[in-house]
């Protein structure tokens, strides 16, 4: 079964988006565009929460989100339980993220990369796998609901 991953931005990533929805294809996944259509001013959240929501509910096991800086769109899907939004600006950083966070959602700094390097960064994290181990337990952590010690 071909896995499908769910892709978003506001204004800003519009059109990085739709490069790497495109690179997402032509690798044969299953590619859901969630918006924004447009360049024309939108509001973060409002593309990050559907996204978000996916992943937490298991809908979709991993999903891509840009915004400028991938700031606001981090914080937003982080508030979702079992969301690992990490912002990543180069492949080193997006390999780190998987092997060591697990993480589930990557967030692209559309205005701090290039085209080949938000594909290099979205590649590196779709092979990378989660190293498990000592970092399973630290993962585990995040989801903790009762007061951290």
């Amino acid at each position: 079964m071909t896995e499908r991953i769910p892709i978003a931005s506001d204004h800003a990533g519009f059109e990085l988006k739709e490069k790497l929805a495109a690179h997402l294809a032509a690798l044969g996944y299953d590619v859901e565009n969630l918006g924004t259509s447009s360049e024309a001013s939108t509001d973060y959240p409002d593309y990050a929460h559907p996204l978000a929501r996916e992943v937490s509910d298991g809908q979709a096991r991993r999903g891509v989100l840009l915004c400028g800086t991938g700031l606001g769109m981090s914080y937003t899907a982080n508030r979702y339980p079992h969301v690992r939004a990490a912002v990543a600006w180069t492949p080193e950083i997006a390999e780190l993220a998987r092997r060591h966070n697990d993480a589930n959602v990557l967030v692209v700094p559309a205005r701090f990369v290039s085209e080949e390097s938000a594909r290099q960064i979205l590649e590196t994290w779709l092979n990378t796998p989660f190293d498990g181990g000592r970092h399973e337990r630290r993962v585990e952590k995040i989801e903790r609901t009762e007061e951290a010690p």
